[in-house]
């Protein structure tokens, strides 16, 4: 069994990541290294910040690991919040910062008007690795829809509806059926396959 560090302490990302990899992987978090300071996500791209955790991480902490941003890109405000999905509604005066009703209220009410509520999630994945940087990525399309429905996942799920659900939002479905089509379910799949090559 390969152990692993992904740079976060977000419960839900870690539960997501270790039912996608299953028993061939043991995940650990940064609080099962020690590490409990805020790593710093200053890029202006998924690619960037991402790369920034891991890099913090290994440089600081001297481990391999690999570390994920998300964003929801929606075509109607041009691709935001995008970078900024975990912040969108602080930054426009709805909640705090990481607050998940507050981005989501935000969002709806910016699309109230909108002739297109076309939208997708884009995760990438930065792995540092026995001195190299990998990136993988994983996107999956759909469209925001006109008010929240079911009670799982997380973030922004009561209101994304992915192309392959049937109209149905991530936050109706199962996290297996979830995992199966999602952007950080596609990104860490690409991980994984990478890991299984490089660990044989």
């Amino acid at each position: 069994m390969k152990e692993l560090i992904m740079a976060t302490n977000n419960a839900h990302k870690l539960e997501e990541v270790r039912q996608i990899l299953g028993s061939a992987f043991t995940v650990k978090s940064l609080n099962d290294i020690g590490c409990t300071e805020d790593i710093p996500e200053t890029a202006d791209t998924l690619e960037g910040n991402a790369l920034q955790k891991a890099l913090y991480i290994h440089e600081h902490y001297g481990v391999d690991c690999f570390a994920d941003d998300t964003g929801l890109e929606v075509d109607a405000l041009n691709g935001a919040p995008g970078v900024y999905s975990a912040r969108f509604g602080a930054m426009n005066g709805y909640g705090e910062s990481h607050d998940a009703d507050a981005n989501i209220q935000c969002l709806l009410d910016k699309l109230k008007e909108a002739e297109t509520r076309k939208a997708r999630f884009r995760t990438v994945i930065a792995l540092v690795q026995g001195g190299k940087e990998m990136l993988f990525e994983g996107i999956v399309e759909g469209k925001i829809l006109q008010q929240r429905v079911g009670n799982e996942g997380f973030g922004y799920d009561p209101i994304f509806a992915p192309v392959e659900a049937n109209g149905l939002a991530f936050a109706q479905m199962s996290a297996e059926a979830k995992n199966a089509i999602s952007h950080r379910g596609r990104a860490t799949k690409k991980l994984a396959e990478y890991l299984c090559q490089y660990n044989k």
